[in-house]
């Protein structure tokens, strides 16, 4: 990986974490590191995080997203279904995404900040 890590900001930390520990688990990540209202941390090496924006709120941009690594395609299938059960939004079912390579399965969605995270079996 070429980055270090990523970090999305959160209008309710609490929510958000209770999100993310709750879709990242369909993935088999874990959550890693916690500052209590602050911020979680994802990942063996904090690569993901998710916390309080540094300029008070929080902001989702139009085009950019983070991907996540899953086992399986049924991994996808239940970050998809985890998400929405969670109150994240559809930015894309579940299915093959020819366009990005023959076998790419992918799922997008939005998280509760309005955040696009996709989970990606290859």
């Amino acid at each position: 990986m070429i980055l270090n890590h990523v970090s999305v900001g959160a209008s309710d930390v609490v929510k958000a974490v209770g999100f993310y520990d709750s879709v990242l688990s369909t993935l088999s990540i874990k959550r890693a590191h916690y500052i209590e209202n602050i911020a979680a941390a994802y990942g063996e090496n904090f690569e993901f995080w998710v916390g309080s924006p540094c300029e008070g709120k929080t902001t989702s941009s139009n085009g950019a997203h983070i991907a996540f690594n899953a086992p399986s395609k049924e991994a996808v299938d239940q970050f998809y279904a985890t998400a929405i059960e969670l109150g994240g939004s559809c930015a894309g079912k579940p299915g093959l995404r020819p366009e990005y390579g023959e076998t790419y399965y992918a799922a997008f969605v939005r998280d509760l900040d309005g955040n696009k995270i996709e989970a990606v079996s290859m």
